[in-house]
């Protein structure tokens, strides 16, 4: 039994020294990437938003609005809610009664987008302007591990103000849903390009 150990041991030695020898050599060691989830995203077609509110725009048919039919606690608020993404635009409207009211909104608008500055890495200010449809506004487009990554206000000056905001319900991470954000994105722009003031 004892010469059975000694043979077992000599031929398993130098099989072992080998198999270190020849996997220590190997100096090309990478780790593996951090991948993300494949998406696929859903073919960009859009209707037209209708409802009782003093406004009208195209939205994507993959998201759904909820808050219509006076189901939201304030009339003419809404969520553009991108179920596949987990994302929501959070639509308000406002009558505006004098220019005191519509400055102090503006003003509410640019501080509320600028409470991200913390976690921001830029926020960009793009000017609104379809003077033909009087419709007006600031777009700001905001970088980094922030709540919100684009809020933007769209009014006539005079009577109306609608403001938006996007937010996903995930960790801020700026990375991971950076595609994820330029697919919403071009949503958003489209729902601006199209946006009309009823009356």
């Amino acid at each position: 039994m004892r010469r059975f150990v000694k043979l077992k041991c000599l031929f398993f030695t130098p099989v072992l020294l080998l198999l270190f020898i020849t996997a220590c050599q190997n100096n090309e060691y990478s780790p593996k990437p951090k991948g993300y989830f494949r998406i696929i995203y859903p073919e960009k077609k859009y209707r037209e938003f209708k409802s009782s509110a003093p406004f009208t725009f195209d939205y994507p048919v993959y998201a759904k609005m909820e808050g219509e039919n006076g189901k939201s606690a304030e009339r003419n608020w809404y969520n553009m809610h991108f179920i596949q993404f987990n994302g929501f635009l959070h639509l308000t409207y406002y009558d505006v009664a004098n220019k005191a009211e519509y400055d102090e909104m503006v003003e509410d608008a640019r501080k509320l987008a600028f409470k991200h500055t913390i976690k921001a890495t830029a926020i960009d200010q793009k000017l609104i302007s379809y003077p033909d449809r009087k419709v007006y506004g600031i777009y700001y487009a905001i970088e980094g591990n922030t709540a919100s990554s684009v809020q933007f206000f769209l009014t006539d000056s005079t009577k109306h103000y609608f403001r938006a905001a996007l937010y996903f319900n995930e960790r801020p991470q700026y990375d991971s849903i950076e595609p994820v954000l330029k697919f919403i994105k071009s949503d958003i722009n489209k729902m601006i390009a199209t946006f009309n003031w009823k009356n």
